[in-house]
């Protein structure tokens, strides 16, 4: 059973049965707004960037993104970029892969960012999601979604994090200005 979270809202990464989830996916969704008479004859695409940032504390030690599909340690895994969205409430436009047993030890959180790569701003998109399966079985366990559109061309989306001995996801659904990872570096910070 999901949970559809609000913003700031946690919830722990155990199975429903007990125990640990070892592999997770975080999904993202999107379509292009249709505004008007004519929006499927004007209707432009929109290329949004997940990108899932490896943090020891509060310093950056690695990413994973459309150029970097792997992180160094091959613990995290983005399943490729999608420059034009369209699953909105359906499937994944893009994916990122979380082995939670293979995060090295020093990474205590892995914050999950969206950008749009192509400028536009989430006026003119809709029906986006983050969502977090458990990978070993296909189950949604929490979806995130953006709602209100605004002005701003990124967003902090969700983190997970360790917490005792197991992880837990924050949706954090923080608004923000970029076009790439590295431009959202300012934004995040405050979230770690």
């Amino acid at each position: 059973m999901s949970v559809n979270l609000s913003k700031g809202q946690q919830i722990s990464l155990t199975k429903s049965g007990g125990g640990e989830l070892t592999t997770v996916r975080m999904g993202l969704g999107w379509q292009a707004a249709k505004k008007g008479f004519f929006a499927r004859l004007t209707a432009s695409e929109i290329d949004l960037d997940a990108s899932a940032l490896l943090f020891a504390g509060k310093e950056a030690v690695d990413v994973v993104f459309f150029q970097h599909l792997t992180s160094d340690d091959g613990s995290v895994r983005h399943t490729g970029d999608n420059r034009v969205g369209g699953a909105g409430q359906g499937g994944d436009d893009e994916s990122i892969v979380v082995d939670l047993q293979r995060v090295p030890v020093h990474v205590d959180q892995i914050v999950f960012t969206v950008n749009s790569f192509t400028g536009q701003t989430f006026e003119e998109v809709e029906n986006a999601f983050c969502r977090l399966v458990d990978e070993t079985n296909g189950q949604e366990l929490a979806r995130y979604t953006l709602t209100g559109g605004g002005s701003h061309t990124a967003q902090i989306m969700a983190k997970v994090f360790r917490s005792g001995g197991g992880w837990e996801m924050s949706a954090i659904g923080s608004p923000a200005e970029g076009r790439t990872f590295q431009d959202l570096m300012p934004a995040v910070a405050p979230h770690l």
